[in-house]
């Protein structure tokens, strides 16, 4: 018999998007799939929505509001899947994804599959898959060096995990209100022997608002997860390999992110500087990009990042908004020329 795969959508007010996710994960083509959605206190209509799937294959439950790594904890442990696949609520797996990764996975339940993954915002077909370094077979150590030194990451959804590794990793950290899904991948990889990269596998990341977990912002509680995080990616990665390849991947890890604390949380600046001096190095002020660079001796540094941070939001969210608009045109396109269609077919009988 086939394995079964559970395919587990972690939901909150996710109204506008949740019916093309559960759609993506019944259109599987791998032919044995249980999906689980569970409902994270919406205060939307996303329960009502996901419940008109509700089917034998189809499982939707609600629970009160507890954040997403336990939503995601509470779906684990609803699943009987020989295999997982996390897939968020307003994400999108290709067809034969599923069936893609088990075919290249050869019964090695030791290995974590990943695939390739791309950005939209409405007009799937507009996604353009931009490789980097980690879309490769490669060591846990390697994988690690390269996210950390590189400042890469993988999407959650194009990971399929087997049961062996996701009980080896244990459950997701109720502590980190961002980079959860970061630091959980981090432990499944130091269960595994390493990830196979199926290219053909794909999924496709819904940009949506600032609102997501990967956007810290301005809370100090995000902040302080973040720094969690990436405290427990350091320590993973030592554990596994202390030489100088790790350190300095590590230091630069720690200098990419400081911006996320500089100048607001001096407190969280000064315990990246000491884990810098744990790695033998130092981390510097973060600098700011050039376009901004010249308001920092006029308005002052905070000044200059904000401008930083809220300037390229406010671009993304025009985009997104002319996007939409190009969906609704074509999609009412499309409808007007099916419509046409039938009426003509209709006319020939």
């Amino acid at each position: 018999m086939k394995p079964l795969v559970s395919i587990l959508i972690p939901a909150f007010n996710a109204q506008e998007w949740i019916t093309d996710t559960i759609r993506s994960a019944i259109s599987q083509t791998w032919p044995r799939t249980e999906i689980i959605v569970v409902d994270d206190g919406s205060k939307d209509q996303t329960v009502e929505i996901a419940k008109q799937f509700a089917s034998a294959n189809v499982c939707v439950v609600a629970k009160k509001n507890e954040g997403a790594a336990a939503t995601r904890n509470h779906a684990l442990k609803l699943s009987q899947g020989d295999y997982i696949q996390w897939l968020d609520a307003d994400d999108l797996l290709a067809p034969d994804k599923i069936e893609r990764q088990l075919a290249g996975q050869a019964g090695d339940k030791t290995t974590l599959l990943s695939s390739p993954w791309a950005h939209f915002n409405y007009r799937v077909h507009r996604a353009q898959f931009v490789p980097n370094s980690l879309w490769h077979d490669l060591s846990p150590v390697d994988w690690l060096v390269r996210k950390l030194g590189e400042n890469l990451h993988m999407q959650t959804a194009t990971w399929l995990t087997s049961r062996e590794l996701a009980d080896a990793a244990g459950p997701w950290d109720t502590r980190l209100l961002s980079d959860d899904d970061g630091e959980y991948f981090c432990r499944v990889l130091r269960a595994s022997m390493g990830t196979r990269f199926i290219r053909e596998a794909r999924v496709y990341y819904r940009v949506t608002s600032s609102n997501r977990l990967s956007q810290i912002g301005m809370s100090d509680k995000k902040k302080v997860a973040m720094l969690l995080s990436m405290k427990l990616h350091i320590q993973y990665l030592r554990a596994m390999e202390d030489s100088e390849r790790v350190r300095k991947a590590c230091l630069t890890y720690l200098q990419n992110w400081q911006g996320a604390f500089f100048p607001e949380r001096l407190d969280l600046v000064a315990e990246c500087q000491a884990l810098a001096a744990e790695l033998n190095g130092h981390i510097d002020v973060p600098p700011l990009g050039w376009k901004y660079a010249w308001l920092e001796p006029v308005f002052g540094y905070a000044a200059a990042k904000r401008a930083q941070s809220i300037l390229p939001q406010w671009k993304a969210s025009l985009f997104t908004q002319w996007d939409k608009a190009m969906y609704a045109l074509e999609s009412r396109s499309a409808t007007i020329a099916q419509r046409d269609g039938l009426a003509a077919a209709a006319q020939k009988k």
